[in-house]
């Protein structure tokens, strides 16, 4: 599933905040721990100090035992060989407190009396283990309510810096051919954002100038065939009724009239997209769809007698739609000549007029037809080649021009197209 680029900007930011987070925290304990343990050193560097200037000489042996009582955290102990100041951690059962802390204690070597001693002071740590460990939860706590508060403000600063990107993108993805209107892109003084408004503006000039001329040239073609083709096909009908024309001649003079018959069909086709496309339509009146039904259906029913296929028109209720009664004749037409078209010999086409809903519904021998190829021009699906590949082309115009929608379905071996008014 693809992701807004926001959503994965603030995914990989929120990935970064947490490994910055994960790493911070241990590294601010034990960094802070670091500097209490100096403070520590310090302080216990600062007792020794304070012996050998008030104490140094002035104890004697059997004052020991009286100083030991004295002093909970400095003691005079008998000398185990140590010839330098030693610093270590280390752990004593405290009985005030009936449990186990955590000491940093400091060992140096006195005399007293001319005898060597050992004289130890410890500084317990409970108390800044406990601030350390506050202190870290504080600061891993701070950083992640900053972080979250980082991340919820650089999302809504992205959705204002990006919002004139999205608007580009939603004015592209709007963007259709039939309608030429330039897009209304909002300004903007982000650099990459005025690049990229001014390439697609340039790009939509270019694309319509392109189609413009195009169609201009379709135009001038079809309306130019017409004479022509009238002409041939005159030219045709007249040497169909000579008298002395061979049989294999009147096989290949009326294979001629099919194709000019065909090349007649999509070149009024052409001119009827075209006259749609110039849109907008003006002079709409209310249409009803059940008299357009009526007054075509038995048309439909006689051609498709030919190959023996059955048409049925069920009107529920009538639709009144606000369009030209040559569109919506135009529309109907198309829809059943497709469904005639596209069924085998014995099948069946239903016409049912429901709600704001036309359905017209036919047998087949295809499969589903491809939903991406449907509506486009000189498209052709399955196995019929008759047609022009402009019918449905002309019914989804004539959908969009009037703000209708067409609808494809295929089930149970038969397919289905409806319009909603």
């Amino acid at each position: 599933m693809n992701k807004k680029l926001i959503q994965k900007s603030s995914k990989i930011f929120l990935q970064y905040a947490l490994v910055l987070l994960l790493c911070a925290a241990p590294i601010f304990y034990f960094v802070t721990k670091h500097l209490y343990l100096e403070d520590a050193d310090e302080a216990l560097i600062l007792r020794k100090a304070e012996y050998f200037h008030y104490y140094n000489g002035k104890i004697h042996h059997d004052e020991i035992d009286n100083w030991n009582s004295l002093n909970r955290d400095n003691k005079i102990l008998s000398w185990n060989g140590l010839k330098n100041d030693t610093l270590f951690d280390i752990s004593y059962f405290d009985t005030l407190q009936n449990e186990i802390e955590p000491y940093r204690e400091l060992n140096f070597p006195i005399i007293i009396d001319g005898e060597q001693y050992l004289y130890s002071s410890r500084l317990n740590l409970v108390e800044s283990e406990d601030l350390l460990e506050s202190t870290a939860w504080l600061f891993a706590i701070v950083v992640f309510f900053l972080l979250i508060g980082i991340y919820f403000i650089s999302r809504r600063l992205s959705n204002t810096l990006w919002r004139p990107f999205y608007e580009t993108l939603g004015q592209m993805e709007q963007f259709e051919l039939d309608y030429t209107k330039a897009p209304d892109l909002s300004e903007t003084d982000t650099e990459e954002f005025v690049r990229l408004n001014d390439s697609f503006l340039r790009l939509f000039q270019r694309t319509v100038d392109t189609y413009r001329i195009q169609k201009e040239f379709l135009e001038n073609a079809a309306h130019e065939l017409q004479t022509p083709l009238a002409v041939i096909q005159s030219k045709i009908d007249g040497m169909l009724q000579l008298d002395k024309l061979t049989k294999e001649q009147a096989i290949i003079l009326e294979s001629l009239n099919l194709s000019i018959a065909k090349l007649n069909r999509i070149n009024k086709n052409l001119l009827l997209l075209s006259r749609i496309q110039e849109n907008p339509i003006e002079n709409y009146s209310p249409i009803s769809l059940s008299n357009i039904l009526n007054s075509n259906i038995d048309f439909f029913i006689e051609q498709a007698s030919q190959r023996n296929i059955t048409v049925s028109l069920r009107v529920k209720n009538d639709v009144i739609v606000n369009s030209t009664p040559h569109l919506v004749e135009c529309l109907v037409n198309n829809l059943l000549m497709n469904a005639i078209k596209h069924n085998h010999d014995g099948g069946t086409v239903k016409v049912i007029l429901i709600n704001q809903a036309l359905t017209v519904s036919n047998s087949s021998v295809d499969d589903a037809l491809n939903g991406e190829k449907l509506y486009k021009r000189f498209s052709k699906q399955g196995n019929e080649n008759s047609g022009t590949g402009l019918g449905l082309s002309i019914v989804k115009r004539i959908t969009e021009v009037f703000g209708w929608s067409i609808k494809y379905d295929f089930s149970n071996g038969k397919h289905f197209f409806s319009v909603e008014f």
